[in-house]
């Protein structure tokens, strides 16, 4: 049976889970201890999982988020698309595939992103899963837009 090349997440059972596997095999293949990793996500240029042609070299493909108060702009070419406001009649949008890998915690890059929690269902609280950061328009841009507005990212648009 062959590995997929982007796990659909949202299918999983417990979730949470694979996002610690992934820290744990990376922990094991570079020495880095568990308790100094943390998560990094990187939003792919690619909307559909089918149009993902090999596994990453680190990490895992993700895919199966809707995102709940804003929406997804992609970008051009390599650069990395942003978080935009909503589009009208357009209430939970599809996120595009997300690269999920550990790093360790000091090499983690949050100026310019949104810490967005991730939950199971739109009901939250009890079904969080883990937060990722998000790219923003801007590095001066500012987060409490997205935190006021209640934005997150869900596994079922309910």
């Amino acid at each position: 049976m062959e590995v997929p090349k982007s796990l659909w997440i949202s299918g999983l059972f417990n979730p949470m889970s694979f996002i610690t596997a992934i820290k744990q095999v990376t922990s094991r293949e570079t020495g880095i201890s568990l308790d100094v990793m943390a998560t990094r996500t990187d939003i792919l240029n690619v909307k559909s999982a089918e149009e993902i042609t090999e596994a990453p070299a680190a990490g895992k493909y993700i895919h199966g988020f809707y995102l709940a108060g804003a929406a997804w702009e992609c970008g051009r070419g390599p650069q990395q698309g942003c978080l935009t406001d909503m589009i009208l009649k357009e209430l939970t949008p599809t996120l595009p595939v997300m690269h999920v890998c550990a790093i360790e915690r000091q090499e983690l890059v949050i100026v310019g992103k949104y810490r967005c929690p991730v939950y199971m269902t739109t009901l939250r609280g009890a079904t969080f899963v883990f937060e990722c950061y998000l790219n923003m328009e801007s590095e001066e841009f500012d987060d409490k837009i997205w935190i006021l507005g209640g934005f997150a990212l869900m596994m079922s648009p309910d």
